[in-house]
């Protein structure tokens, strides 16, 4: 995923975003633990969406420590006691990255590409050992790929059909984060809108780039005067949608805690985040 659900800090209160913080550096701790201290550079706000929304549906507190920062042995920082619900978006942030990786060494030449070759034993590893414990995500993601390169080669200029495979591979993600079935289809619903806010959002900030490096996107087959601002004039009143309707969703979500930073991300942070990113 690409960082694109962040919350909108000054709608939070400070004890709200301290526990958003603590989820993040949890987050980032899981990762070095399970993965290896290079896996911590990989965290991104999606994730850590992911991680909070996890956490949300089960019942009890989590306890919070202060320790020092593993990045940053100056500052001390909150973290999450109990680990037990990062696991698995620590898991869907390894596998997520190794497909990434493999893509990137398909799109791009020269130092670039020596590079992320040099690194890629270190994914396979830590994709290996996600997969091990949650062959599920595996699954998802790997489909995901497969779908999204398919439309790729084929040059596919359909906004929804592009969209689809990112929608539908979030939305199963989502899915993972409770058992109860009627929560499942809430959250199936939640993720099917992010997945797709997410795939729109990239594709308008990458437009003019795209086009320049001769890049797949959906968008540049017909775009019509300046790339940005086509971009804006095309996606915008899509992602107002996307918002909306993952708005209406998390309503019917039984969330047990975090309710009022979820709200925060969906019902502000998209649309905040979106009109900074598009300068809208």
């Amino acid at each position: 995923m690409f960082g694109y659900i962040r919350i909108a800090k000054p709608e939070l209160k400070v004890k709200e975003y301290e526990m958003y913080k603590a989820v993040y550096c949890s987050l980032c701790r899981t990762l070095g633990k399970k993965y290896g201290i290079w896996s911590r550079f990989t965290l991104s706000y999606d994730f850590t969406f992911l991680a909070l929304l996890n956490m949300s549906m089960t019942d009890g507190c989590d306890p919070i420590e202060k320790k020092r920062c593993v990045c940053n042995p100056l500052k001390k920082c909150n973290y999450c006691k109990n680990d037990e619900s990062l696991l698995m978006p620590s898991a869907a942030a390894m596998i997520m990255m190794y497909y990434k990786l493999l893509d990137n060494l398909n799109d791009e030449k020269g130092l670039k590409k020596i590079g992320y070759i040099l690194i890629k034993p270190l994914f396979s590893h830590a994709r290996n050992k996600a997969k091990k414990e949650y062959p599920q995500i595996d699954k998802i993601i790997s489909e995901y790929i497969a779908a999204q390169n398919a439309l790729e080669r084929d040059g596919c200029a359909e906004l929804d059909k592009a969209a689809d495979p990112t929608a539908k591979a979030l939305a199963e993600l989502l899915r993972l984060c409770s058992d109860d079935e009627r929560q499942k289809r809430v959250l199936e619903r939640i993720g099917y809108c992010l997945g797709r806010y997410i795939y729109l959002i990239d594709a308008a900030c990458d437009l003019p780039q795209d086009i320049k490096k001769g890049s797949y996107n959906c968008l540049k087959y017909e775009t019509e005067g300046e790339p940005s601002e086509y971009a804006k004039k095309r996606i915008v009143p899509q992602l107002y949608f996307c918002s909306n309707e993952a708005g209406k969703a998390f309503e019917l979500l039984d969330v047990k805690k975090y309710k009022p930073i979820l709200g925060n991300i969906i019902y502000l942070g998209l649309e905040d985040t979106f009109k900074k990113e598009l300068k809208v």
